[in-house]
């Protein structure tokens, strides 16, 4: 009995090793699997940016705590202003007619002495030939991961590696989802990528299709027109006319530095095989570097140890200061020496270790987790004296995203359809399913865990050409006006259209079947999000159409929109970009998932629309731009390639000893700029996970009362025993 109880006292249920609690590290977990791919031209998910945006240095990034966001050099000395040319090269001012601009040049001052983190493609013997370029079939061995090998290395960042990394998105050997966005604009990149499919199509003569091995297709081989590198530390651009959203391109990681050295790395033999490539393990120049992947388990970041060191800002918002968020003006980041992110899955056991304190923030970069507590703290006054006895935080914002539904394009029932007459009934058919959602009903007051504003349109408020909010900026084909008051239409509207589509009542004019419609849902459902599915099938269910769920998880869900087998789903976007053209992209036909590899899920495609995007780009804000944003807006109404969804309310979740935590969307780079206060984080784990002894003191009652019925029964037995021996006949008695 001492023993046992001297063993629990040994115990606790913290899920992390001895001394976790006072160690620099930053605990977080993701949910479902582990990213598909941490490659910079091809990475474009949001659960992919928590990794990529803390490893690789974009050319520019945002200002930590300025609203609106401010673009900041990151890689770059300065941003660069565009210098602008005629047809004939000869300059022309700032200010010139975009019709007359045919060439944009950035000039971009690269920052000198920047390096690599540590990396065996850098690494180099003693004659100065790089130790592992020439590996052949089987001499990988049991090396699994770039810290396997015994030498690493590093060298300093220039120009070359920009033009490498822009190279790579005409590369077929990269799902490049920005391919078609980039190809209009910078100089040459389109012939370089058919340029690059013929040199590929002869490197790969004579291998199978499936081979995982595939000759170094080497990049520099191949001049790109665009992008040019005149000084070693000096990265020239030439963009085709005026674009004046290029410079926040700039600051994602589609234009992160990418070395040949990685490039020729991860193309050996035996590499694919064993799992390793820039999708898996990442090279960059960022604070910190992937050291560890259990794929669907657990990924490590830390600290890069070549990394210069930033100072914090000294500069923000009103009430910043107040909040906590100047205290560490001019001290050097990052702060935090290790990132450590393990898989949880299921959503409650996931909050559960965050109010428990095992985790300083439930994830990164997710903005849906503070509007859940907050949401929970409305619900339960026990829980809101809860979380905030235990002081945690959940800043709140109005940010730049939008949640919506949308329709497949390629659909033969709920796309656009092949003849006129097949168009028009496609049109009406989803008009009618985009009134019976009632977002309003859905994510105002039934999932106020997700909560926000149903959409009107693509455009998020915040943005230049949003009119969300407005009474004049209603969707007609879903609202209405009713004494001044925005209202959704009816049912019974909703149910004329669907009877003009050839679905009255929800079954087939012709044939008199019920109307089946599939709907591809990106998560495996788990009980809390079984609700928020059953809620959406009674929506279809108002107009009589039968919706059948397809659930995956989110890496066969990709794959699945990528090949455009999806016939209605639900997606997101985060804003990469406080541009209009961030949102208006996702429905650009040359944008199409299917045959593009971008980022308009839904391959809609109206050549107008096209026309006007185009015209929208070259634009700078003002009442021109507005009129060309008002009309593209009212065709995709019209058309409804979406469902419109909702915008959703942003707010992260911090536990007290984590400072300089603030919500944001655009500025993922967050890991850098927080700070930990291990020593009140051990205090806390020790206050809100006491063991609990009262049980320890029914054991000994336990254990009395066990004995006393094993005495009971033995004498029970004992007594039976003795009455059995006493009934039997002696011998020779003569029974009575």
């Amino acid at each position: 009995m001492i023993v046992l109880a001297l063993l629990l006292a040994a115990c606790d249920n913290s899920p992390y090793p001895a001394g976790t609690a006072r160690s620099n590290t930053l605990l977080n977990a993701f949910q479902e699997r582990s990213p598909r791919s941490l490659d910079p031209t091809a990475s474009y998910n949001n659960n992919e940016t928590p990794y990529t945006y803390q490893v690789y240095e974009p050319l520019y990034g945002y200002h930590y705590l300025k609203r609106p966001y401010a673009l900041v050099p990151k890689a770059a000395e300065a941003i660069a202003e565009p210098r602008y040319l005629d047809a004939q090269r000869r300059p022309l001012p700032p200010d010139a007619d975009p019709g007359q601009i045919a060439y944009s040049v950035y000039d971009i001052r690269i920052r000198p002495g920047i390096l690599f983190a540590p990396h065996p493609a850098f690494a180099r013997d003693e004659q100065g030939r790089h130790r592992y370029h020439a590996l052949k079939a089987g001499e990988l061995g049991e090396r699994r991961t770039p810290l396997d090998f015994e030498h690493q290395g590093t060298r300093e960042l220039t120009a070359e590696d920009f033009i490498y990394a822009l190279k790579r998105h005409a590369s077929p050997r990269v799902e490049a989802p920005v391919f078609g966005v980039f190809a209009e604009h910078v100089l040459g990149l389109k012939a370089l990528g058919d340029t690059l499919r013929t040199e590929d199509a002869k490197l790969r003569q004579g291998l199978p299709a499936s081979a995982l091995d595939k000759p170094f297709l080497d990049l520099r081989r191949w001049p790109l027109e665009g992008a040019q590198a005149p000084e070693k530390h000096l990265l020239r651009i030439t963009l085709k006319g005026k674009y004046p959203q290029w410079k926040y391109w700039l600051a994602m990681t589609f234009m992160a530095p990418v070395p040949w050295e990685a490039d020729a790395f991860y193309a050996q033999p035996g590499m694919a095989g064993a799992g390793m490539s820039l999708a898996a393990w990442p090279v960059g120049t960022g604070p910190y570097m992937l050291t560890e992947r259990i794929t669907d388990r657990r990924h490590v970041l830390e600290r890069n140890p070549n990394f210069r060191g930033e100072p914090y800002p000294c500069e923000g918002m009103p009430g910043d200061k107040e909040a906590g968020l100047l205290d560490d003006c001019g001290k050097t980041m990052p702060f935090i020496d290790r990132i450590v992110s393990t898989n949880e899955r299921e959503k409650l056991p996931h909050k559960a270790k965050f109010i428990q304190g095992y985790l300083d923030v439930p994830e990164i970069e997710r903005p849906e987790w503070g509007i859940e507590f907050l949401s929970d703290m409305q619900d339960s006054a026990a829980t809101r004296r809860l979380y905030e006895e235990r002081g945690f935080q959940f800043p709140k914002t109005v940010d730049i995203s939008i949640a919506y539904l949308g329709f497949n394009w390629l659909d033969p029932v709920v796309g656009r359809g092949d003849t006129p007459q097949q168009q028009a009934r496609n049109r009406r058919l989803r008009q009618a399913i985009s009134i019976a959602i009632d977002y309003e009903e859905g994510y105002g007051r039934i999932f106020i865990n997700k909560a926000g504003e149903a959409a009107h349109g693509p455009l998020p408020a915040g943005l230049f050409g949003s009119r969300h909010g407005t009474v004049e900026g209603h969707n007609p084909v879903t609202h209405r006006v009713v004494g001044g008051k925005v209202v959704r239409r009816s049912i019974a509207e909703a149910r004329r259209l669907l009877a003009e589509a050839g679905y009255p009542d929800g079954r087939d004019a012709k044939s008199g079947r019920p109307l089946v419609l599939y709907y591809d849902f990106q998560r495996v459902p788990t009980p809390e999000i079984r609700a928020e599915l059953d809620w959406l099938t009674r929506q279809f269910g108002k107009l009589g159409i039968q919706l059948e769920i397809r659930a995956t998880d989110y890496n066969q869900f990709q794959e699945k929109m990528r090949h455009g087998r999806a016939q209605i789903f639900s997606w997101g976007w985060l804003a990469d970009y406080p541009d209009p053209e961030n949102f208006l992209f996702l429905l650009y036909g040359p944008n199409a998932k299917v045959g593009h590899d971008g980022e308009n899920s839904s391959n809609y495609r109206n050549p107008e629309y096209d026309r006007l995007y185009k015209q929208m780009q070259s634009l700078d804000d003002g009442p021109r731009r507005q009129a060309v944003i008002d009309e593209m807006v009212d065709i995709v109404r019209q058309d409804a390639p979406w469902a419109w969804g909702y915008f959703p309310y942003a707010a992260s979740a911090f536990q007290p000893w984590v400072h300089n935590g603030k919500p944001s969307l655009l500025v993922r780079d967050m890991a850098k700029y927080y700070r930990l206060d291990t020593e009140l984080r051990a205090q806390r784990w020790a206050e809100w996970n006491r063991p609990q002894w009262w049980p320890l003191l029914l054991l000994p009652v336990a254990l009395l009362a066990l004995l006393w019925r094993l005495r009971a029964h033995w004498r029970a037995r004992e007594a039976a025993a003795g009455r059995s021996e006493a009934g039997a006949k002696r011998p020779g008695e003569a029974a009575a």
